[in-house]
């Protein structure tokens, strides 16, 4: 393996290399983008214009649709080009943007769920304080620090991962993955790099941790609630944050606990769509299923469209 000290582009995987697979993967790729954005869209435009979901509960609703949509935006875009073009190159600074901005916004996303989970605890186990304890400021100083963490966590990473020698500018994903670009090192710098991952995994598994603790106390509660009506609301609160977090582990899990392979594979490549693609294309939908206040602002936004349609 040739030693490149200096790497100005990297190549990635593609999904096939017959052209009609290309064209056919791009469409697929498209339709569920056009999905994702449509749907995190709807959410965000919905909780914007809607003063009945001015609350803690839907402004993390709100921020974690932006979120998603960042997610998203960060790796299909360029993955369709590639096939559009049939070209699997992507430049070093295209390569630790993409790094930067999803390793931002995934642990992003782990802070907005797990402070979703303190606000459903404290309105169902605590109800007499909310409004003192999750008033504005509370929610967006807890939004802002968990940003703030976010931007450093992606610093620390992206600048770990770079400051490695690279033996080879052939990466085995549809995307700059940082587990398959420390494969590329030459040295053991890239060690440090694994050390920050560790410890990364530690700060995840503590949020999953705290997450089902959370949950414990307010099923607990929930279950103590004499009218069944009572826990059927509360319930309809909890289980589609619950659903998204099961969601992001397990898709998560799917990806890194699979078994390792040697050469590159479509395998790799269905593992990489599971935990990157399909979470932020799936939560609008799993958020606005069984949820009526949604439903009701999303139903008065298409009604105020046909108005104006028909109007104008």
């Amino acid at each position: 393996m040739s030693n490149l000290t200096s790497v100005s582009t990297f190549l990635l995987l593609q999904f096939s290399d017959v052209r009609e697979l290309q064209f056919l993967q791009f469409f697929v790729f498209l339709a569920m983008y056009l999905m994702a954005v449509t749907g995190n869209l709807l959410i965000i435009i919905a909780v914007a214009l809607d003063h009945h979901l001015h609350t803690p509960m839907y402004f993390f609703l709100f921020n974690l649709a932006m979120i998603d949509l960042g997610t998203i935006s960060v790796i299909v875009p360029k993955s369709m080009a590639m096939s559009l073009k049939n070209d699997r190159s992507i430049s070093y600074s295209g390569c630790v943007a993409q790094v930067f901005f999803y390793f931002f916004f995934a642990s992003l996303e782990l802070v907005v769920l797990t402070i979703m989970a303190y606000d459903r605890y404290v309105a169902i186990c605590n109800p007499l304080q909310y409004e003192r304890i999750m008033h504005k400021g509370a929610c967006l100083q807890m939004v802002v620090i968990g940003f703030m963490a976010s931007l450093l966590y992606a610093t620390i990473h992206t600048s770990g991962t770079f400051a490695i020698i690279f033996c080879s500018n052939t990466v085995n994903q549809f995307f700059c993955d940082i587990s398959q670009l420390l494969k590329l090192s030459c040295s053991r710098i890239y060690l440090v790099e694994v050390g920050f991952l560790v410890i990364s995994f530690g700060i995840g598994v503590g949020c999953f941790i705290f997450i089902t603790i959370t949950y414990s106390y307010i099923f607990t509660t929930v279950l103590r609630i004499p009218s069944v009506q009572g826990q059927k609301k509360a319930f309809s609160t909890c289980l589609p944050h619950l659903t998204v977090v099961s969601l992001l582990i397990f898709s998560s899990l799917f990806a890194y606990a699979k078994p390792p392979t040697g050469s590159s594979s479509t395998l790799d490549i269905a593992f990489g769509v599971v935990y990157t693609i399909i979470p932020p294309m799936l939560n609008p939908f799993i958020y606005s299923m069984r949820n009526k206040e949604i439903k009701s602002a999303l139903w008065k936004l298409f009604n105020f469209t046909i108005i104006c349609k028909i109007m104008f």
